[in-house]
This record gives C-alpha cells, structure tokens and sequence, in this order.
C-alpha cells in the first residue's frame, strides 16, 4: 500500500514537473515555429505546421547585420561577467570569512538594490554617460551590466564562500600564505563549482539583458536585444521576421545552457547536502 502510494506521488510530480516545462518550453517552440512563417502565415494565427519557409530570415539577414550585434553581445556578456567576478570574489571572501555585525544589513542592502525599477534611475545614468562619453560604447555597458548584476554575483559566492571551512585557509596563512595566494590559490580552486555557475548564470543575465542595451546604445555597442528591437517600427509588429531575430538571438544561449547544464546544476546545489 505504502509502495502504490509513493509510486502514484511519484507520477503525481513527474506529471507536475513536465505540465510546468511544457508550459514555461511552448513560448521559445511558438517563436521558432514562427520564424518559418511567411508574415501573411504569422499574421493569421496559430499554426503548429508552417510552410517551412527561410523567408524571414533571409530578410533579416539582409536588412541587418547579425554578426556585429552578435559580436557586441558576447563582448558584454564575457566583459561584464570577468569584470563581475573580480570585484565579487574579494568582496565575497571578506564578507564570508571576516563578518562584522554590518554584514547581513550590506548583503540586504545589496540586494535590495536589485528590487528598485531600472527607470528609477535611467535619467541621471544616461546623463552620466552621455558627459563622460560611454554612450552607445562597449565599455560603458560592460559597465553597467557589471553594476546591474553585482549584487546577485556578490550573494552567491558569499553563500559558496560560507561552505568552505574556515580552518583550511587558517592553515594556509600559518603555511605563509599571503592575502593573494589565499583568494586565488586556495578559495577559488576550492570553490570552482559555485564560480563556475555564477559566471554561467551572470553570462545568461548580461545577454538577455534589454532594457539598458536598448537605452544606452544606437548602432556601435548594440547587442543583439536591441537587434531584436530593431524590427518593431513605425508601420507595425513584423511578426515573422521579429520571431526569426528572437530564435538567432536565443539560440546562443540556449546551446550554451544545454551543454553546460550539469555545471549549472552543480553550482547552484552546491553546499546543499553536507
């Protein structure tokens, strides 16, 4: 009886598990399917079978350039991620193994940071890039996605810094290990699943970043979100064609998260189970 019920609750989760995925995986298989379309086809409605024409993303290809916002995006998302990540990890370990009664109110602080509406501060950053000249530069949104997402890079190492115990790095100064050797040679190899899903997950938020590549860049720094933003004008919504941008802007990052997936899942359970 105990065994048929497990079974059924078992069942029960599978069947949750695959309803939620299907539900969150249908959008990406309508923007892919769409992509095929013609725009009369897009237009009409919802069709799982499509023509199957190349025709939208030979227009893309045509009217815009794919591989320089392509190029921008990876320059970014790597820049900001690298540069996230050296700022974090000292910042982290100070937190992690030198607490003082102000650590957990900077950590909310930080993060609470993160709940503030990006359009709060819009006007003085876009004042502060256009006079010192980072608007529409590579480097003033490696900048800026660095900032945007520091306090999510911060949390994360601090919680992986925390599973570390403190004893091997007081082993390492009585060794005469100094204050560098101790970062780099000790914690960080020792903390190589949780950097490693940090940097991944860091990468995936600076590429899907929209708001503040769309606002801060024209046509020099502009990544692939305002690629996508490029096909809503004036005369309407192209549906085919702006699905066709969306599925080449995607696709990167979804190769990416399928091959590095286990990694991902590593870091982010890591310290879960002792």
């Amino acid at each position: 009886m105990a065994r048929a019920v497990k079974t059924r609750t078992r069942i029960g989760y599978s069947i949750a598990a695959w309803t939620v995925a299907l539900i969150i995986f249908f959008p990406i298989l309508y923007t892919v399917i769409t992509s095929f379309k013609s725009e009369q086809e897009a237009i009409a409605g919802f069709d799982l079978i499509p023509s199957l024409t190349l025709e939208s993303y030979r227009a893309v290809q045509t009217q815009n350039d794919y591989f320089r916002p392509f190029v921008n995006s990876v320059i970014l998302a790597l820049g900001s991620t690298v540069l996230a990540l050296i700022v974090a990890i000292p910042a982290a370990w100070a937190m992690a193994f030198s607490p003082t009664k102000r650590t957990k109110d900077i950590l909310m602080w930080m993060l609470s940071t993160k709940m503030m509406p990006a359009v709060a501060v819009l006007v003085p950053i876009y004042l502060i890039f256009l006079r010192t000249g980072l608007m529409d530069t590579r480097t003033g949104l490696v900048i800026i996605l660095m900032l945007m997402n520091l306090p999510i890079v911060i949390w994360m190492l601090y919680t992986y810094f925390r599973e570390i115990p403190g004893e091997i790095l007081e082993a390492a100064r009585m060794d005469g290990a100094s204050l560098r050797d101790e970062i780099v040679h000790v914690l960080t190899p020792m903390a190589i699943p949780g950097i490693a899903s940090t940097l991944l997950l860091n990468v995936i938020l600076a590429w899907n970043e929209a708001f503040w590549t769309i606002q801060l860049t024209t046509t020099n720094a502009a990544p692939l979100s305002a690629f996508i933003a490029s096909f809503s004008s004036p005369q309407g919504l192209f549906w085919a064609k702006l699905s066709a941008a969306s599925t080449m802007a995607i696709a990167p990052i979804l190769i990416m998260g399928w091959f590095s997936q286990k990694q991902l899942v590593r870091g982010l359970t890591f310290g879960a189970v002792k």
